[in-house]
């Protein structure tokens, strides 16, 4: 038995502990090396930890690179790993760091190291929180539609208010472009209200009132379209989850076997 079939059976062993073992020591080296990442970008904290910021960085990425060879040789297709979504982000992940190395002019490009993040989505697709982040992509995509028009909506009134507030209050008020109308008109709708441009009129000032207290309201409808969404596609999913033994289908989303025969479940 060649390299490559030995780690295939390693790799895609059937023991459910040593899979769940495997994947929270991944999970914490993400975690771990993310931290170190940002830790990394504080001056001080990188002028007095250099060496060993550096000597953990090479580990994380011969850690991960490792691990990207051992994918890339038990795929069944790895022309498609190379070029899936995860596969991208799993490269993108650790060529900074090589990068560095022989081309020790160049940024260092730390941004993408943090895409690390992003690896974790295939952690929760191989443990217990596969159904639930199924059930959230899905009302996500039933909700894209209804949100896209909804934010169509608040980017015309967005321009709509911000040119308003633009012919009201002029340069004086610190409104000296449409653009930059816009941009207060952005931060007020979203009730984060820096403080750097403020009208000065009454007519200004009154057009602010109502914009705050619709930005109120816009922020609960998209939470609202997202969770009535994310209701259906649990409630949907928990439907179909039916036992071929009984058929009875109250179960939860993330059952393995029938609650009522305790015969295995397929969805």
């Amino acid at each position: 038995m060649n390299f490559p079939n030995k780690l295939k059976q390693i790799i895609l062993s059937q023991d459910e502990k040593v899979i769940r073992i495997l994947n929270y020591c991944l999970f914490v080296a993400i975690i771990i090396s993310v931290f170190l990442v940002i830790i990394d970008s504080v001056n001080s904290l990188h002028y007095t930890f250099y060496r060993q910021l550096k000597l953990a960085e090479f580990l994380f990425t011969g850690l991960f690179s490792l691990e990207y060879i051992v994918r890339f040789l038990v795929a069944k297709n790895r022309l498609n790993y190379v070029f899936s979504f995860l596969g991208i982000i799993d490269l993108i992940s650790i060529l900074p760091t090589y990068i560095n190395f022989f081309w020790t002019g160049l940024p260092s490009f730390f941004i993408l190291k943090v895409l690390r993040l992003l690896r974790i989505f295939r952690i929760l697709k191989l443990i217990q929180f596969y159904a639930e982040a199924e059930a959230l992509g899905e009302a996500l995509k039933k909700s894209f539609h209804k949100i896209t028009v909804f934010l169509t909506v608040v980017l015309i009134l967005v321009l709509i208010i911000g040119s308003l507030m633009y012919l009201i209050e002029g340069t004086e008020g610190g409104f000296t472009s449409i653009p930059q109308s816009v941009y207060w008109t952005i931060v007020t709708i979203t009730t984060v209200g820096y403080g750097d441009i403020a009208p000065q009129t009454a007519l200004g000032k009154f057009l602010a009132s109502v914009l705050m207290l619709i930005g109120y309201g816009i922020i609960a409808v998209p939470t609202g379209i997202v969770t009535a969404d994310l209701s259906n596609a649990k409630t949907m999913a928990k439907s179909l989850k039916t036992c071929p033994n009984c058929l009875h289908s109250d179960h939860d989303l993330d059952a393995k076997y029938c609650k009522y025969c305790s015969h295995v479940l397929k969805l």
